[in-house]
Parts: structure tokens; sequence; C-alpha cells
């Protein structure tokens, strides 16, 4: 009698994700994230000196770089008196 209630409480295990496991996929976010977002500013920083030197290309590239990091970092709302 006892089986079927223990499949189940199995069954709700496996389909649980547990704080830990949670915890874990979050940092894994978080630093695919930054690896991601030092790439960027890495190209950034090539495009801006390209650009600088006259390559309207660059400049068009840099300014969707921007807008690509502007999208993987959160905004934090500022708080004004």
């Amino acid at each position: 009698m006892t089986a079927p209630i223990r499949a189940g409480a199995q069954v709700a295990d496996w389909a649980t994700t547990s704080q830990d496991e949670a915890d874990r996929e979050r940092g894994r976010e978080i630093r695919r994230r930054e690896e991601r977002l030092g790439e960027l500013h890495e190209d950034l920083a090539d495009l801006e000196d390209d650009c600088l030197d006259g390559d309207d290309g660059a400049c068009r590239k840099a300014v969707e770089t921007r807008r690509e990091i502007a999208a993987i970092i959160p905004t934090v709302p500022v708080e004004r008196d």
C-alpha cells in the first residue's frame, strides 16, 4: 500500500528543482553573462579604436555592441528626492 505513495513522492522529487540546484544554475547563468560581457567589452574597445580611425562600419558595430551590453546588464532604478 505504501509503494504507490513512495513512487508518487519520488516523482515529485524528480519533478521539482531543489533550492541548491536552482542556486547552482543561477551561478552558472551569472558566470555566462559575465563572460559574455567581458567579450563584448573587449570587442567594443577594438571597435571604438577602429571607429576613431574613420571606419564607419566599426562605428555602427560599436553601437550594436553597446546595445547588447545594455541588454545584458540589469538596470537599477535610481531613487530621486
